[in-house]
C-alpha cells in the first residue's frame, strides 16, 4: 500500500518466499507503473537493504541483491516491511506479507491477484505533489491544469489501476526470470 496519497493506491501480488529483495523492486516497479529511475530502500527491524555506495564513502544499506525476502522474515522476525522509493519524492510504501502459501503448479511469478488506484506519476513531487496535481488535473478552470496535462501528456484518472500494464509487465518479468533450459551434454565421443 502506498502511504499518504488518496484515492488508495494498493497492489497485492504473490512471489515467490526466496525472491531476492532487488527483483522485488523490480516488482514493485512494475506494479506501480514506475520507471526504476531512483533510487530504493526497504527497511524493517532498523535494517536497511537497497543499492550500496559502490564507492564504500558512506554506511548504507545492505545489499538488496544478496537478500532474500525469506532472509527478512526469518532473521527480523516481521511480516511488515517498509519500502521507499525516490528519496526526493519520498513515496512510502507498507508491505504486508499476509500468507505464506506453496506455489501454485504451473503459475509464472509475479502474479498479480488485485490493483486499486492508479499510481501517481513519476516526479510529481511527493504526496503534497500529487494531491496538487490531482487538483489541477480535475478542474479545467484551475491555473495549473493546462501546464499539466501537457506535463503528464493526457488525462489522468486515480482510479484507473491499468491492470492490462501491470499483467503484461509481470509477464515480461517471470519470463525474464524463468529458469534457462540447459543444453545437454555432448556424448563422449568414441576411440
Amino acid at each position: 500500500t502506498l502511504s499518504d496519497v488518496e484515492p488508495q493506491v494498493l497492489r497485492r501480488f504473490d512471489v515467490p518466499l526466496k525472491i531476492k529483495l532487488n527483483r522485488l523492486h523490480d516488482v514493485i516497479q512494475a506494479a506501480m507503473g514506475w520507471t526504476d529511475s531512483h533510487l530504493y530502500e526497504f527497511r524493517a527491524g532498523g535494517v536497511g537493504w537497497g543499492v550500496p555506495d559502490p564507492d564504500g564513502y558512506y554506511d548504507g544499506p545492505l545489499p538488496a541483491s544478496k537478500t532474500s525476502l525469506f532472509d527478512v522474515l526469518e532473521d527480523v522476525g516481521t511480516k511488515t516491511i517498509h519500502y521507499i522509493y525516490d528519496f526526493g519524492d519520498n513515496w512510502h510504501h507498507v508491505i504486508k506479507v499476509e500468507k505464506i502459501d506453496d506455489a501454485m503448479p504451473g503459475a509464472d511469478y509475479p502474479r498479480l491477484v488485485r490493483a486499486i488506484g492508479a499510481c501517481p506519476p513519476e516526479d510529481v513531487g511527493g504526496f503534497p505533489g500529487y494531491a496538487n496535481f490531482l487538483d489541477a488535473m480535475a478542474d479545467p478552470k484551475h491555473e495549473e491544469h493546462d501546464r499539466m496535462v501537457e506535463w503528464y501528456g493526457g488525462k489522468f484518472d486515480p482510479e484507473e489501476a491499468e491492470i492490462g500494464r501491470i499483467l503484461d509487465s509481470f509477464e515480461r518479468l517471470a519470463k525474464k526470470w524463468a529458469p534457462k533450459p540447459r543444453k545437454p551434454k555432448a556424448a563422449p565421443k568414441s576411440l
